[in-house]
């Protein structure tokens, strides 16, 4: 499974619940029309869509979208290649997601008592 916070240079995954499509944008260094294109192509990403249809995506899609960003752009993967490898991987894709929340939070917390130690 990929890293997801591979892509070498993209910034830290806030610890926001819910990202606009140009906070995503940003974090994943995708336009935000790729981005939609990409909800057609990966039944995987889904954000919520709430009122005049603006969407919210959440953590787990920030990084199901850098894992896409990362094999259309870096493994040079087609669209319908990193389809199937993402389908294939879903089961392992939730504990993947998870260890990365984990290690997100982990190093949040460390700054934080670096704070207070101060």
């Amino acid at each position: 499974m990929l890293d997801p916070s591979s892509g070498g240079d993209l910034p830290p995954i806030p610890g926001k619940r819910y990202f606009t499509i140009g906070e995503v944008s940003e974090l994943c260094a995708v336009k935000p029309h790729v981005l939609r294109y990409w909800e057609q192509e990966f039944p995987q990403l889904k954000p919520l869509k709430r009122r005049g249809n603006r969407r919210y995506y959440q953590r787990q899609d920030v990084i199901l979208i850098r894992q896409i960003r990362s094999l259309l752009y870096e493994h040079g993967f087609t669209i319908g290649g990193a389809r199937h490898r993402l389908s294939g991987e879903e089961a392992k894709s939730d504990l993947s997601q998870s260890q990365q929340i984990v290690r997100q939070l982990r190093s949040e917390l460390e700054e934080v008592l670096e704070i207070l130690k101060r």
